[in-house]
């Protein structure tokens, strides 16, 4: 199923709604694994305002993990367990190296999961579906986190630019 196309059947949102949380699972867990990976010498190279932009962003994600997981709980639809997305994280990634290179990780999770939001929602938009849930209730809750990632682009963004 594409983004690019209507989303149609019960199923269809579902599946859309289970990348969403496996997306935000991901980047919980590449953020904590920015933390917690990194040795101290490059972990003392990270000033408060990274580590906490790291911190406040698995947080963000668990939140936007849960209110997804409730969109399916709805549609009665099961989700992965974020232990399997943690062990994937561990598997395939490491910590960049420098604070730059966290930032630029940190930045392309943001701007992956608005893109992500936003194709969806223009996917429902362009659908005349009854869902079994409230259409209205999905969609105000993905534009909701679709405006939380876009703010951490723009915070994400403000702290590269304050570095140049």
């Amino acid at each position: 199923m594409s983004l690019g196309q209507r989303v149609s059947t019960d199923h269809q949102l579902a599946r859309l709604l289970q990348i969403g949380v496996v997306l935000e699972e991901l980047v919980e867990a590449r953020a904590e694994r920015h933390l917690e990976e990194l040795d101290p010498s490059k972990r003392a190279a990270l000033d408060d305002e990274v580590e906490e932009l790291l911190a406040e962003a698995a947080v963000e994600s668990a939140e936007h993990r849960d209110r997804v997981a409730a969109l399916l709980d709805e549609l009665d639809a099961e989700t992965t367990r974020f232990e399997q997305i943690e062990a994937l994280v561990e598997e395939h990634y490491s910590a960049p190296g420098n604070t730059d290179g966290v930032l630029y990780d940190q930045l392309f999770s943001e701007e992956t999961a608005y893109k992500f939001y936003d194709d969806l929602i223009a996917a429902i938009e362009d659908s005349d579906t009854e869902f079994s849930v409230d259409r209205e209730e999905v969609l105000a809750t993905l534009r909701e986190i679709r405006a939380e990632e876009e703010k951490g682009v723009e915070d994400v963004a403000a702290i590269m630019e304050a570095r140049e």
